[in-house]
């Protein structure tokens, strides 16, 4: 039979699960809103390296990284932080990459684009299994895998001197959707707890 301190331990938990499903739902809702308009953004001048698409290039990693700091923020002791760091080192590396691959062309900008949908695609799919208690995260797992595959997409692309980044707008927005499709899912756990 629990103790009374056994039971506010659990409650204490439950809520700090509650409060932090509520929290992801959120940056979830968010992270679909920005993809699907950089998405529409990055279509409309894919066709060059111009300030433009610089500019949007590197503004998605920087995003990613704010985005791993608010979860991080936001955390507790729910979600697991050491990918969280890594995934932050990961963006602000690629951002930096993109900076320097935009003044050699479209393939390097692939290259490093690839590089860091492999190794951030791995470090989603670890999240999304560490959080799947949260629920909401078979969608995560599912985009973390894909992203892998499209990176290595992306950096074979490179290769054949590809000469448009229309791709990476595509890769954004089904990651855009992975994202929206979690964010159903946590609200409608949420509304089934109530």
């Amino acid at each position: 039979m629990p103790t009374s301190i056994d039971t506010s331990i659990d409650t204490g938990a439950q809520i700090d699960v509650a409060s932090g499903s509520t929290g992801l739902r959120n940056l979830y809702y968010v992270r679909f809103g920005f993809a699907i308009v950089w998405a529409g953004l990055v279509v409309l001048v894919a066709s060059t390296l111009n300030p433009a698409s610089i500019g949007l290039l590197v503004i998605y990693p920087l995003f990613d990284a704010a985005a791993a700091v608010i979860d991080f923020r936001t955390s507790g002791t729910s979600r697991p932080r050491t990918p969280l760091y890594l995934n932050m080192a990961l963006s602000f590396l690629t951002f930096l990459g993109l900076a320097a691959a935009a003044t050699s062309g479209i393939p390097s900008v692939l290259t490093v684009w690839g590089a860091w949908a492999i190794t951030a695609g791995i470090v989603q799919l670890v999240v999304a299994i560490l959080r799947r208690r949260l629920g909401g995260q078979w969608a995560m797992i599912l985009s973390g895998a894909i992203s892998v595959v499209a990176g290595a997409s992306f950096v074979l692309q490179a290769g054949g001197k590809a000469s448009s980044l229309t791709n990476i707008a595509g890769y954004a927005t089904l990651g855009g959707i992975f994202f929206l499709v979690s964010a159903i899912r946590l609200h409608r756990r949420a509304t089934l707890r109530k």
